[in-house]
């Protein structure tokens, strides 16, 4: 994977250091613009702010502290330090939240132990519709790099987004439609980092420019990244060549808004479970995606109704398995999702909102070891949530109607119909401290190759076995939590269990194909339970001239058990980590540790994987030049160089964690 000289040319153009929590009414550019200005008139700055952000993956607007169900949001400063290759390493260090891991290029977002068909992925509230979902070895066409902000709903998000959701929701913000003005005529960001342990190259930018009615917007990332060191030598087959940029405009006024964004993803990586020897070759992978979206909101458009927005994506995707320089598989597929959604005036107490969603995509696999057959899936929901409130008590009802249907080619059509209910509610116990009460039952129809999986899988080295007549999958799940923060402390632990009726999964058999000599894992059905605690606590050590010191603690865990007594497969091991960072007026830093625990509650046939410690630091200094801010930083990763390997993985036993790795580069906000 060579460099490319565009990699110099989409740089000098636009990108953000943020030195403070954002502010909810303004966009992310803005935020981190204010925050820089402070950084550079006095230290007031170091003053700690416990204002959230608006939550844009929730109908109603709301900000982070009035959502009763359990979120998280990174923006900022804390996002442009936790930005990395994929999105699931991107969010793994969020209590609850981990990562799937198929070397450097591929990591999805696995949430309180559930990942693949239960974990939607969203770009600005529409589905990626890639195929990230079906196998660990695909990656998602998403760019962490060129998102705002991104957001967690962790639990069921099912009343929303519908049944790809039962596990919850991570949605990236990028900006590519404004809904409203900037409120500058010129803005962007910009970013420069090379990675020592891959010789890796990334450089993004993204610009808006406009009025008070119009908005156009830009943004490209590329990144280069070679084989990356390990903790003993480099691990061949895992360098990562990506491309992405976007083309957006929108315009608005007083009615509402309108806008249009087109997108184009390239990812190329290897497969490095698959590196090859002298009798076969490596296995890589490239994939392609063009994405359309149309997006439209009304303000006031009837009576009783305060807005009403409309979203339409459009996808186009294609994705090659190589062996060498021959197709063994190749994935096309193509889709259409229109969202519409309402929020409704005020009834008495209640404020809430209301929608409905069509999506309707085909996958079409081709090839002598294409494992999926070609198949038309239609989905069509409609959803009410409401939140009411009275003096200190708020409560959060929703309820979900779906029909999803699977039509492979060369078999019956299964279809389902799937009802989804949610209640939460949250006391104000005084005003720091607030106890919250969620309950939520949800389904999930299952995927197209839970269904109809029937052969080998290169890239994962095993032979896939679907099962026709699986059931949907019902959850129900009970959390309580509590929230307490100060002046100078914020804390938040959360207590779940999760119960599943009929849970699918990808089981070992510990047989062999006869034919591919590849092991063989089958999609089975059993009932099961899911039970965790998840907990953070920061707090401020000292403010004063010699800059602000805080502590951050978190630790989460998550045991999930087959009703006959044995162990799910691929559950994260408990872990547990601390965060000191200082922030000063132009230097900033940071160091930090996270344990991760032994997993050996393992399936039958999964390989259990050791307990490793990984210390990562920061560096960063910001300065002015005119109206521009810029900060130069210094990021180490797994400083000890530790041998690691993720539970989570289904290819742990030949893909280490890389080892370690020193990051340095510039950002640029103007």
């Amino acid at each position: 994977m060579n460099r490319s000289p565009i990699a110099c040319a989409i740089l000098l153009a636009l990108a953000a250091p943020a030195y403070a929590v954002p502010v909810v009414e303004k966009t992310a550019d803005q935020q981190q613009q204010d925050a820089s200005s402070s950084t550079h008139s006095d230290t007031s700055n170091k003053t700690r702010t416990l204002e959230p952000v608006t939550v844009t993956g929730v109908p109603l607007g709301q900000r982070a502290d009035d959502i009763v169900a359990p979120v998280a949001v990174l923006s900022g400063q804390q996002l442009d330090d936790r930005k990395a290759n994929t999105l699931g390493e991107t969010v793994a260090s969020i209590p609850g939240v981990t990562t799937t891991h198929f070397g450097a290029g591929v990591g999805r977002p696995v949430i309180r132990g559930l990942d693949g068909p239960r974990v939607g992925v969203l770009s600005d509230g529409m589905g990626t519709n890639d195929v990230s979902n079906i196998s660990q070895d695909h990656a998602v066409t998403l760019e962490p790099f060129l998102s705002e902000q991104i957001e967690v709903l962790k639990g069921p998000a099912t009343l929303l987004y519908g049944s790809g959701a039962i596990g919850g929701v991570v949605n990236a913000v990028d900006g590519r439609i404004r809904e409203t003005a900037t409120g500058t005529a010129f803005s962007g960001r910009s970013e420069l980092r090379y990675d020592a342990g891959s010789a890796g190259f990334t450089g993004m930018g993204r610009v808006d420019t406009g009025t008070d009615r119009y908005n156009l917007h830009a943004d490209a990332v590329y990144r280069d990244n070679d084989d990356y060191d390990l903790a003993e030598g480099v691990l061949a087959n895992s360098a990562v060549d990506t491309s992405t940029g976007a083309l957006g405009a929108s315009m608005f006024g007083d009615w509402g808004f309108a806008g249009l964004s087109v997108a184009r993803h390239l990812n190329g990586y290897g497969n490095p479970a698959e590196p090859g020897d002298e009798s076969d070759p490596p296995v890589t992978l490239e994939l392609a995606q063009t994405r359309i979206d149309l997006k439209a909101g009304l303000n006031n458009p009837f009576a009783g109704v305060d807005r009403l927005k409309f979203s339409l994506a459009n996808t186009d995707y294609q994705h090659s398995e190589f062996e060498g320089d021959e197709v063994g598989t190749k994935f096309l597929g193509s889709g259409n999702e229109l969202r519409v959604e309402g929020v409704h005036r005020e009834i008495g107490a209640w404020h809430g909102a209301f929608g409905a969603q069509v999506g309707s995509k085909k996958l079409q696999a081709i090839g002598e070891e294409a494992f999926v057959p070609s198949t038309r899936t239609e989905s069509h929901g409609v959803f009410l949530v409401e939140q009411g409130e009275w003096d200190r008590f708020k409560l959060e009802l929703g309820a979900r109607a779906d029909r999803q249907s699977s039509d492979p080619e060369l078999a019956d059509r299964r279809a389902f119909s799937l009802l989804s209910f949610s209640a939460g509610g949250r006391w104000n116990l005084g005003e720091a401290w607030h106890l919250s009460l969620n309950l939520d039952r949800a389904q999930r129809a299952p995927a197209e190759e839970e269904l109809f999986a029937n052969g080998p899988h290169v890239a994962t080295a095993t032979f896939e076995i679907g099962d026709r007549d699986l059931r949907k999958e019902t959850s129900r799940q009970a959390e309580l939590g509590l929230h307490v923060h100060g002046e100078r402390f914020s804390a938040e632990v959360a207590a779940y269990r999760n119960r599943f009726n009929d849970f699918i999964y990808l089981a070992d058999s510990g047989e062999v194909d006869a034919e591919s000599e590849l092991p063989i894992r089958i999609w089975t059905q059993t009932d099961a339970t899911f039970r965790g605690l998840e907990g953070e606590a920061t707090v401020e050590l000292a403010d004063s001239d010699a800059g602000r010191f805080e502590l951050r603690l978190f630790a989460d865990r998550v045991r999930a058990e087959r009703d006959d007594g044995g162990n799910l497969p691929r559950i994260p091991a408990a872990r547990y980590g601390s965060d000191l960072t200082w922030t000063g007026d132009a230097w900033r830093g940071g160091i930090g540790a996270v344990h991760t625990r032994r997993q050996d509650a393992t399936d039958t046939f999964e390989t259990p994987t050791d307990g490793y410690t990984l210390v990562n630091a920061n560096l960063g200094y910001a300065f002015q030049t005119g109206d521009n801010y810029w900060e130069a930083f210094l990021q180490g990763s797994n400083l000890t160089n530790q041998e690691a390997r993720l539970a989570t993985s289904v290819v742990k036993d030949a893909v280490p964690l890389p080892g370690r790795s020193i990051s340095v580069g510039v950002r640029l906000l103007f």
